[in-house]
């Protein structure tokens, strides 16, 4: 089972006993929890109802903090002497996901439900295939009309440059 959450901004896909760096929460406690955006049981079958993904949850447990890599920004002008220097090092949680609830799977029992009713629909029919039937083209978009050539008109002759000036 993994589902997909949003922390500081960004989505990560997650599954139970994942670490990873997200931007830093701020708040004191052991334990966060998240809300998903998208559950994936371990049949295959995807949970994107609103309703079932507000009452499911994302714990996980914080592992620590850390620092990103320094960024450096230089801002230069030439022949002005503009110049300005300013660096940059994002803050991160270390997080261990803890668990995924997904309370009340309806969505699996629905699908079953689909699933088991299609094969005796199957029975019940013939067992000859049924014949294709072309599918209905759409007509064909009109070819523009053709032009007639353009009229050729007489060209004044070009003025000498010597003349303009």
């Amino acid at each position: 089972m993994y589902a997909i959450i949003r922390a500081g901004g960004k989505q990560a896909k997650v599954q139970s006993g994942d670490v990873i760096d997200i931007e830093r929460v701020k708040g004191d406690g052991e334990e966060l929890t998240f809300a998903p955006l998208l559950v994936v049981d371990d049949k295959g079958n995807a949970v994107s109802d609103r309703d079932l993904l507000a009452k499911a949850s994302v714990t996980a447990k914080i592992l620590g903090e850390s620092q990103g890599p320094k960024i450096d920004i230089f801002k230069y002008k030439n022949k002005t002497g503009y110049r300005r220097r300013q660096g940059h090092r994002q803050k991160y949680m270390r997080i261990e996901i803890t668990g995924i609830e997904l309370p009340g799977s309806t969505k699996a029992k629905s699908t079953a439900k689909k699933s088991e009713a299609s094969p005796a629909a199957k029975t019940s029919t013939d067992k000859t295939p049924a014949a294709k039937t072309p599918a209905a083209k759409a007509p064909a978009a009109k070819a523009p009309a053709a032009k007639a050539p353009a009229a050729k008109t007489a060209k004044p002759a070009k003025a000498d440059s010597s003349e303009e000036e």
